[in-house]
Order: C-alpha cells, then sequence, then structure tokens
C-alpha cells in the first residue's frame, strides 16, 4: 500500500500503514484518488525538523478530511488513532497534523529528523517515505522566510495511488482527469515554482564581477570575525587616513608629513619599519584631520615622484589602529560602533586598564582576633627566618667568590715574572715527586697488610687441622 507524490523538486513514495491506522490511511488515500492534494502548498519547512502540506488554501489553517466530503461539515474532522503508539523515530516519518483537539483533516507532515520524541502522542503516524530521500534533502535546504515558508513554491503537482487495498464509499466522486490549478492556488505571492532565479539576468559582465566580488569579500569578512581578527564583519575603515606605497627606504616622517601638510593639517604620518632592523619598508599611513584634505591628497599626490621615486597612494583599507576585545584587546563591539559614531570628534574611547574588579565582601575571610594575631605572628617570623637565611647564604657566597678571586690573583702575580715561572716549576715537580713517593710507600704497606692477614689465616687454618687430628685419635668416652 503506496502513494506516489510528484512535487515541483522531484518524487516521493510513502508507503502507508494500513493495518496500524486504518482511518487515516483511508483518509489520505481517498483525498490522494480525489486529487485533493495537485497543487498543494508546501507551506511550512523547518531545517533537519519537518516539511507540512495537504492545505489547498497555502495558509496552514485549511484542509478537511475525506468523510467531510461524504457526511458534511460535521465530519471534517475525525477522531485520532492512538494505538497501537508509533514514534517519530526515522527521517521520513508521515504523519497527520493535529488540529489542537486530538482530530486531523487533510494536513500531514514529514519528519527532517531522527528522534523527533515531542511529536509522539500529538501527530499521528501512519506511514513513511520509501523512495526519494535526496528530494526530501532539497525541501529540507530550501530557503525561508521568518515563517518558515519558502521564498519558492515547492508544490505537489500530482498523486498517483500504485496499491489501494480499501473500497472506494458509495458516494465518493472520483474525477477521470486531474483538474487545472485556478489562479488563486499558483498566486501564492511568491517566486512561482517554474521560475529560474537568476540574478545576473539584465546584468553587464562588469555589474556581475561587481557584485561577486562584494560577496566574496563579505564573507573573508565574516571569517575573519570568527577567528579574531576583525571586532565586526561590517567594520569599515576610517576615510581620514591615505595609504602610501613604493616609497624610497631614505625618505623619513618628516619629509613625508612637510610634504602632505600643503593639503591640510595632518594628526600622524608614520612610516612602517622593520620591527628589528629599523629599516623602512617602503609604505606609510598619513592621518589628515579632515576628509576633505584627505581626498585632496588623493588626487593629486598619486604618482608624484619623491626622493627619484613614483609613489602610489589610495585611501587606507587598514584597521590596525582599533583595539578590540578579540585576541587580547581592550575594547568590544560596542565600544568601535560609539568610536565609529565620535570619529570626527577629539575624543576617543576611554580605555578600560583602569577599571579593577571589587571584592566581595561576603568572600572575605573571617577569623578571631587571637587566631587573626597568631597566624600574623607566625607568618612575620617566618618571613624573617627566610630573609636571615637568604642573606646568610648570599653573604657565604659573596665571601667564597672573594676568597676564590683573591687566590686567582695572588698566584697570576707570581707567574708573572720569568724567576717565578722557574720557581714555580721546581714546585711543581717537587710537589709531584712527593705525591709519587707517598702513593708507593701506601702501596707497599698495603702489600704487607695483606701479606700478614694471608698468614695468620694461614696459621689458623693449620691449627684448626691439628686439633681435629688430635681428637679423632684419643679414645671414645663409654
Amino acid at each position: 500500500m503506496a502513494v506516489l507524490l510528484e512535487t515541483t523538486l522531484g518524487d516521493l513514495v510513502v508507503d502507508l500503514y494500513t493495518e496500524e491506522r486504518p482511518r487515516a490511511c483511508l483518509n489520505f488515500l481517498k483525498l490522494c484518488k480525489t486529487k485533493y492534494y495537485n497543487y498543494c502548498l508546501i507551506h511550512n519547512v523547518q531545517r533537519d525538523f519537518i516539511m507540512q502540506t495537504g492545505d489547498p488554501t497555502g495558509s496552514g489553517r485549511g484542509g478537511e478530511s475525506i468523510f467531510c466530503k461524504l457526511y458534511g461539515d460535521q465530519a471534517r474532522y475525525f477522531e485520532a488513532e492512538n494505538v497501537p503508539r508509533i514514534k517519530h523515530k526515522k527521517k521520513g516519518t508521515v504523519s497527520m497534523v493535529n488540529n489542537g483537539n486530538d482530530q486531523h483533516g487533510s494536513q500531514f507532515l514529514i519528519t527532517m529528523g531522527e528522534n523527533l520524541d515531542y511529536l509522539n502522542g500529538v501527530h499521528t503516524v501512519f506511514g513513511e517515505v520509501t523512495e526519494g530521500m535526496d528530494v526530501l534533502m532539497k525541501i529540507n535546504e530550501a530557503f525561508v522566510d521568518k515563517d518558515f515558508c519558502p521564498y519558492q513554491d515547492i508544490r505537489i503537482t500530482h498523486t498517483v495511488i500504485l496499491e489501494d487495498p480499501f473500497d472506494d464509499p458509495q458516494d465518493l466522486q472520483i474525477p477521470d482527469r486531474s483538474p487545472e490549478p485556478t489562479k488563486e492556488q499558483l498566486d501564492s505571492g511568491r517566486i512561482g515554482a517554474d521560475e529560474e532565479i537568476d540574478d545576473s539576468k539584465g546584468k553587464s559582465t562588469a555589474e556581475i564581477e561587481e557584485v561577486s566580488a562584494e560577496k566574496d569579500a563579505s564573507t573573508r569578512a565574516i571569517l575573519l570575525e570568527m577567528v579574531g581578527d576583525l571586532p565586526d564583519a561590517e567594520i569599515k575603515p576610517p576615510e581620514n587616513v591615505l595609504f602610501v606605497c613604493k616609497l624610497n627606504p631614505v625618505t623619513t616622517d618628516e619629509d613625508l608629513e612637510i610634504i602632505f601638510s600643503r593639503f591640510g593639517s595632518i594628526r600622524s604620518c608614520e612610516i612602517i619599519r622593520d620591527w628589528k632592523t629599523g629599516e623602512s619598508l617602503c609604505y606609510a599611513f598619513i592621518e589628515f584631520e579632515k576628509q576633505e584634505d584627505c581626498e585632496k591628497a588623493y588626487f593629486k599626490m598619486d604618482n608624484v615622484l619623491i626622493d627619484d621615486r613614483r609613489i602610489h597612494v589610495d585611501f587606507s583599507q587598514s584597521v590596525a589602529k582599533v583595539q578590540w576585545k578579540g585576541k587580547g584587546g581592550k575594547y568590544t563591539k560596542e565600544d568601535f560602533k560609539e568610536y565609529e559614531k565620535n570619529l570626527g570628534k577629539s575624543s576617543s574611547i576611554s580605555l578600560k586598564d583602569k577599571a579593577q574588579l571589587k571584592q566581595d565582601s561576603k568572600y572575605e575571610l573571617l577569623l578571631d582576633e587571637g587566631e587573626a594575631s597568631r597566624s600574623h605572628r607566625h607568618s612575620k617570623k617566618h618571613h624573617k627566618e627566610k630573609r636571615h637565611r637568604r642573606h646568610s647564604e648570599e653573604g657565604g657566597d659573596k665571601r667564597k667568590a672573594t676568597k676564590y678571586k683573591a687566590a686567582a690573583e695572588s698566584e697570576l702575580e707570581q707567574h708573572k715574572s720569568p724567576d717565578a715561572i722557574d720557581e714555580y716549576g721546581r714546585d711543581k715537580k717537587r710537589d709531584q715527586k712527593k705525591r709519587d713517593h707517598y702513593r708507593s710507600r701506601s702501596r707497599s704497606g698495603s702489600q704487607e697488610r695483606d701479606y700478614h692477614k694471608h698468614s695468620k689465616s694461614k696459621k689458623k687454618s693449620k691449627y684448626r687441622e691439628d686439633t681435629e687430628e688430635r681428637k679423632s685419635r684419643s679414645p671414645k668416652k663409654i
């Protein structure tokens, strides 16, 4: 038991749970058979949640069940079927929409996500999408407004019943062919389903390139804001700053300021230099007091010869002088917006370094008077001992250093004259002989000690053997 739904984005095949939800499946099948859903607008698309359709008016407040055609307006809705309980676990689950009174009409929804438990017990599950999941994903990615209505129409164009286990009611009128859509149905006030969206239509190549460049710049600005290099993606550089490049390395800040000051008063003129060597990087930033003076300099000074170099002048695109709280800055986006407002004024943004955290009194440590005095005396004594130990160590180190230094200096003084050098050599040889004599004596003494030890051990072992032999010869006692 299945139904094919043909939409403007592709086909969907819905398998129905006719045994678990017979009344809901009967209503859906007979509405499809009477072509009730033809040209119905998909009026609600919530990404990764649901898509909703089945209302011929396209407002989300209309629609009626098949029983209304058979029994009148009193049967516009039918009661929900809650047993057996089927949950919204899978993507592509098809449910009848609850009208708020646990009743259903013609509207149904298809889930775009998994495990949507908060839909359970509210909307009645009666089928699932088995084919056309790629079409479902296209619908899921549609651009929508604040009311989740797609900007471009997505419609059900036709329904085909693949298998119907239910007999047709006696008074049910089934059309021979699909009816043509009315003008009211197609007039949704939005982009038509068959209309092609072409932003470049009617534009020249230059205009298309300009729009493309603006989009690329906007994308890069958003990326820089995300990584913290810009305070705001829509930040604008100051309009009173000129960028000057292709400078001669010998050109100084003073020279450049004198040359450009004929157009108006200058706030600052800075040639950018290498932070290690201090050499000029051949470009500079000049900030004027007035924007009009900056524009005059831009038109007059481009391609002018300065120190045998033809310079290039442009408006600055840098926001390096504006600081913010991204990457360790001191200002926020609000501060920067205030800075833009007061750009023409002499007042600048006040620094926030002076602001200090206030300590809350309820977090202060409270001690008894005796305990506080004892802890104070203990800490004071500990600090004194520590200071005394450090001073004594430093004094001992200093004394040792001075002693070694004096010994080294005296030895150096002794070695300066040739007589002293000869005497030093003789003393050295004499000391060496003494050391050798001492080593030989100690070696011979150790050998004598080893010999005496060895002879004593030999005598002891011989004495033990003699005593044992005498014992063995003596007669045994009875």
